[in-house]
């Protein structure tokens, strides 16, 4: 028995090391990040009118690139349907998913993934047309509801009816944009995803101010970006990457000052521009790599405020992305 367990245990020391730095590796060589993203969101991933990828989850996807090439444009960034992502991750299509996606075990456990810090607090809503003159998601027994395919939205729907006993009827598009147009068209009284994505949707309508996303959310749905079980190298980049947005944030660095704090005599602040050596050696990278994200990127509030904050057509307040120092929930171990 002592002999099986220690075979056991051989095989699974084998079985890690033949995966450990795979995906890492396979991205440095190649010299680019393969990211996949929204086949279209406002605010999140979508390209701009010259065909450049703008977003909250495709500026991580260029943080990233910033801290393993030192250049924010190695990036080929791969838009996936809700249903094809999770095949594109496992398969290696992708390296990275960035790509408004809800943490969950299912996901994190038998879906073979494993999640980087949350880079949006989230959770899920409906969206009425304001002449319908309901004022809560209470009202909406009976109604139709457009809904997504293949999303943790499907069951929370179906979770909340039950749960206040009210029946409704599901109209299911295997798209975002399918949902949305149907609801803009009238195939159906609400619209629900996350609150986010309705503001996203919303901000695209021709009439933005016919609709309103009632006061209800229904779900927690922390918005991460993933990556593929099995490259603990690979996952401390994009974990690390996430975590130094937060901290540049919080020691007041951004991308139009951070030069401004290479003579400054904080330990913190040495250990994240790489004045004390040793986190790129840990990571496998520049020990420029923290510095180079902000300066090419920024930090997290920049990222935030200039695709989805109040000052965008998503008009969406930090609330919970708050730094914790600012009653929210964003926060970042020590980078050292």
């Amino acid at each position: 028995m002592k002999l099986l367990k220690a075979l056991c245990l051989v095989l699974t020391l084998v079985t890690q090391t033949a995966f450990a730095g795979k995906t890492f590796d396979t991205v440095k060589k190649r010299g680019s990040v393969k990211c996949g993203v929204t086949t279209g969101l406002a605010g999140f991933s979508a390209p701009d009118s010259k065909g450049k990828w703008i977003g909250l989850d495709a500026d991580i996807c260029r943080a990233v690139a910033a801290a393993m090439f030192g250049d924010a444009n190695k990036v080929k960034f791969i838009p996936l349907s809700s249903v094809a992502r999770f095949t594109a991750l496992q398969s290696g299509e992708v390296d990275l998913l960035s790509r408004v996606t809800t943490h969950n075990l299912t996901r994190d456990t038998s879906l073979g993934m494993n999640f980087a810090p949350v880079t949006y607090y989230d959770g899920q809503a409906f969206m009425v047309r304001k002449k319908s003159k309901l004022t809560s998601a209470k009202q909406l027994n009976k109604a139709t509801v457009c809904v997504q395919q293949g999303t943790t939205t499907e069951r929370n729907l179906a979770d909340y009816f039950r749960s206040n006993r009210m029946t409704y009827k599901g109209v299911v598009f295997e798209s975002n944009d399918e949902v949305a147009n149907a609801f803009a068209t009238g195939r159906c009284d609400a619209f629900t995803t996350d609150a986010s994505g309705l503001a996203s949707e919303r901000s695209k309508f021709k009439n933005p101010d016919q609709y309103m996303i009632l006061p209800e959310v229904i779900s927690k749905e922390p918005l991460a970006p993933a990556v593929r079980h099995g490259d603990d190298q690979w996952l401390d980049l994009v974990k690390w990457t996430v975590y130094a947005l937060l901290e540049a944030e919080e020691l007041g660095m951004n991308s139009k000052n951070i030069d401004s704090f290479k003579k400054s005599k904080n330990p913190s602040i040495k250990w994240f521009l790489g004045v004390n050596k040793g986190n790129g050696k840990s990571l496998g990278v520049s020990e420029a790599w923290a510095y180079n994200i902000i300066k090419k990127v920024g930090n997290y509030s920049e990222i935030f405020e200039s695709t989805v904050g109040s000052n965008t057509p998503l008009k969406l307040e930090r609330g919970l992305n708050a730094l914790w120092t600012n009653k929210g929930l964003m926060y970042a171990p020590p980078l050292r």
